[in-house]
C-alpha cells in the first residue's frame, strides 16, 4: 500500500486544470483538505481556483509538450509544498476525423500532447518518487483505448499507447513503493466535445457513414452525457485516499459494459483461433 510522501494532507500535481476532469479533480482534492499544484498552459485560467484556497493551492503555467516547463513546474511545486504524493496526467485533447482526413500536423500535435506529454511528465517526476519510495501516478485514459471508434483513430491510438505505457510503468516501479492507476472514463458532461475536440479541416464524403456519423453523434450527445465530472473526481480522490488503488478504474456504466464486451470479444477470438495459433509453435518437445 502506498503512503503519502509527507505526513498530513496529500500533495497533488495535476496537469490540464483549466477545465474538465483536471479542474474537477483539483476541486475535489482541495475540498478533501489536500494540497494541489494546478497546472495549465494558460495560467490565467486557473488562478481564480488557486485563489479560493491560497494555502492549499499553487497555480503554475505548464505545457506538457515542453520538457523545460515540466522541470520548472516540478521544482516550483516541490519548493512550495515539499514531496509530491499524487501526479495526475490529465492534459490532453481529442482529434475527430477519419485517419485519411487527419492532417500530419494535427496527428503530431495530438500524439505529442496525449502520449508524449504524459510520458514527459512521468519521466520527469520518477526520480523524485523513486527516491522517496512512494507516490501514486494517475493517468487519464479514454473509452477509445478499450475499443476504438471510426473517427478517433489518432486520439484512441495515443490513449491506447498510454495504457500500454502504464502497464510497463506499473511493472517497473511497484517494488519501489509506487502505484499506478489508469482512469478510464466514459462519456462525461465536460467541455471535451465542445472545447477540446479538434476537427479535421476537410471531410471526405466517402467517410460520411463512418467517422462523419460518429462526429455528428458526438455533437448530439454534447451536454447530455450521463457522467457527472464532480462525482467522478470525488471517486478518484476517494480511491487515492483509500490506499491499495486499482490499476484500472473504470468510470461510468458505459465503460463497465464496454470492458465486459471487449473481454467477451477477446475470449471468443482466443477460442476461435486457438488451434491455428498453437500450430505456429514448435511441436511439443521439439
Amino acid at each position: 500500500m502506498s503512503t503519502p510522501a509527507s505526513p498530513g494532507p496529500r500533495t497533488w500535481f495535476i496537469t490540464g486544470c483549466s477545465s474538465g476532469f483536471g479542474r474537477a479533480i483539483a476541486e475535489a482534492a482541495l475540498q478533501a483538505g489536500d494540497r494541489v499544484v494546478l497546472t495549465a498552459r494558460d495560467i490565467s485560467r486557473i488562478e481564480s481556483l488557486a485563489a479560493v484556497a491560497p494555502e492549499q493551492a499553487l497555480a503554475v503555467a505548464l505545457d506538457v509538450t515542453k520538457e523545460d516547463q515540466i522541470q520548472a513546474a516540478l521544482e516550483a511545486a516541490i519548493a512550495h509544498f515539499g514531496p509530491l504524493d499524487v501526479v495526475v496526467n490529465n492534459a490532453g485533447y481529442g482529434l475527430i476525423g477519419a485517419i485519411e482526413e487527419c492532417q500530419p500536423d494535427q496527428i503530431r500535435r495530438c500524439v505529442e500532447t496525449n502520449l508524449f506529454g504524459t510520458l514527459n511528465v512521468i519521466r520527469a517526476v520518477l526520480p523524485h518518487l523513486r527516491t522517496q519510495r512512494s507516490g501514486h501516478i494517475v493517468n487519464i485514459s479514454a473509452a477509445a483505448a478499450i475499443s476504438n471508434y471510426a473517427g478517433f483513430g489518432v486520439y484512441g491510438a495515443a490513449k491506447a499507447a498510454v495504457e500500454a505505457l502504464s502497464e510497463s510503468l506499473r511493472a517497473e516501479t511497484a517494488h519501489l513503493g509506487l502505484r499506478v492507476t489508469l482512469v478510464e472514463p466514459g462519456p462525461f458532461r465536460t467541455d471535451f466535445i465542445g472545447r477540446s475536440l479538434e476537427p479535421v479541416p476537410q471531410r471526405l464524403p466517402d467517410y460520411d457513414r463512418t467517422s462523419g456519423k460518429f462526429a455528428q453523434f458526438l455533437k448530439v450527445i454534447d451536454g447530455k452525457q450521463p457522467g457527472d465530472p464532480a462525482r467522478a473526481a470525488q471517486a478518484i480522490v476517494a480511491m487515492v485516499h483509500a490506499g491499495n488503488p486499482p490499476f484500472r478504474m473504470p468510470l461510468g456504466r458505459y465503460v463497465v459494459k464496454k470492458l465486459r464486451d471487449r473481454a467477451a470479444e477477446m475470449t471468443r477470438l482466443a477460442d476461435e483461433q486457438e488451434s491455428a495459433a498453437i500450430a505456429a509453435d514448435f511441436p511439443t518437445g521439439g
